[in-house]
């Protein structure tokens, strides 16, 4: 249960006080009185208000300087408070009082709605206040609970890999030694599913990379560098030199301006989405591949386009998340990580991914960074 919202009341004249409460009584609050300043700061150790309402004249310590006192003060600095006057009604005083830090400045007599109202505007804002700061603890708690999540599988990662590449590495290594040695001992089907176990070792080699490759991702800070965005691109098609020998690809480099990140993960990312382009437009009697970027306000955005299998909008959304596929395995290779590879380097370099495609037509997939 929530505890009520507290408000300050200090006046010197107790039938002041009577009449504060009589105003207030509707309102869901708690009201601490005090009949001067003295009493008004052992109040403040012992409570959290919301807010004060303060008369100036007042004995030994007026308003002004008790108000002086609380901005002065640690835990009531940022204490919102409202003078009340009889007194002190002229404009010099008036302005006296908003120098010395009130919100407000009430000169009696005054109708009892608009002090309610003021009122609960504090009241609002401070339960507001409450609400965001019980939301920033819960954040940095779920941010510990997600680096340390973070940790753990990472962690698991490396132990199941280093648990699972030792039988691995037998059963690709024995695979192989069968293949060349008794593949001639073999008959057809035999050789078929040699080869099939020899090439499940290898995938499933690749599927521990992949895993390790993204656990690491996001460990570390990234550090920037000014990357000439042509040459990168160049790079990254480099890497499938030995595989573009059999296939007819047309490509169309547009030029691509030069960004701030981390040359080696953004290469990553273009090696993902030009792996994917090739993959996926390899069945098109002339598979194009155009490689450019667009210059926005606030960011550059950099994309890979084919005219490939393409994919249905409606799910979009699955693109980037880990070990989706909106193919099947057997239409195209893969394990459904690479997107996800992508999404967590382009936000680490603060960015954004997105794509758009059409079945049967292809594919773009953008990237944005910061100009």
């Amino acid at each position: 249960m929530n505890p009520k919202t507290k408000i300050l009341i200090v006046d010197d004249k107790p039938e002041n006080l009577f009449a504060l409460r009589i105003v207030l009584k509707d309102l869901d609050v708690d009201l601490v009185e005090a009949t001067s300043g003295n009493d008004a700061l052992k109040a403040t150790l012992r409570h959290d208000f919301a807010l004060a309402l303060l008369d100036i004249q007042m004995p030994k310590m007026d308003g002004y300087e008790l108000a002086g006192i609380l901005r002065e003060e640690e835990k009531t600095k940022n204490l919102p408070f409202i003078f009340i006057s009889a007194v002190y009604t002229d404009n010099l005083n008036i302005f006296k009082g908003y120098e010395n830090g009130a919100f407000s400045f009430i000169t009696k007599p005054f109708q009892p709605e608009m002090l309610i109202n003021k009122v609960k505007f504090f009241i609002d804002k401070h339960k507001q206040g409450i609400t965001l700061f019980d939301l920033n603890k819960n954040l940095e708690i779920k941010n510990k609970e997600l680096d340390l999540l973070n940790k753990d599988l990472e962690s698991f990662s490396y132990s199941v890999s280093h648990d699972l590449r030792t039988p691995l590495r037998a059963i690709s290594g024995y695979s192989a030694i069968l293949m060349k040695e008794s593949c001639a001992k073999l008959n057809v089907d035999e050789n078929r599913m040699l080869n099939k176990i020899w090439e499940n070792a290898l995938n499933m080699n690749n599927l521990i990379d992949c895993l390790l490759d993204f656990s690491r991702l996001g460990r570390k800070g990234v550090t920037k560098s000014s990357i000439n965005m042509n040459e990168l691109v160049m790079k990254a098609i480099e890497e499938f030199k030995a595989e573009l020998v059999t296939k007819k690809i047309s490509w169309n480099i547009r030029e691509i301006l030069p960004v701030k990140g981390n040359k080696e993960l953004l290469t990553q990312v273009y090696i993902n989405l030009i792996s994917n382009a090739i993959k996926y437009s390899a069945k098109k009697d002339e598979p194009i591949i155009e490689i450019g970027c667009q210059v926005g306000d606030k960011e550059i955005s950099y994309y890979v386009k084919d005219n490939g299998a393409g994919f249905d909008m409606d799910y979009k959304d699955k693109l980037f998340g880990v070990f989706q596929r909106l193919h099947l395995p057997g239409d195209f290779e893969g394990i459904g990580i690479g997107l996800a590879i992508v999404k967590r380097i382009i936000e680490q370099h603060s960015g954004r991914v997105w794509a758009e495609g059409e079945t049967g037509k292809g594919a773009t997939f953008y990237f944005s960074l910061p100009a």
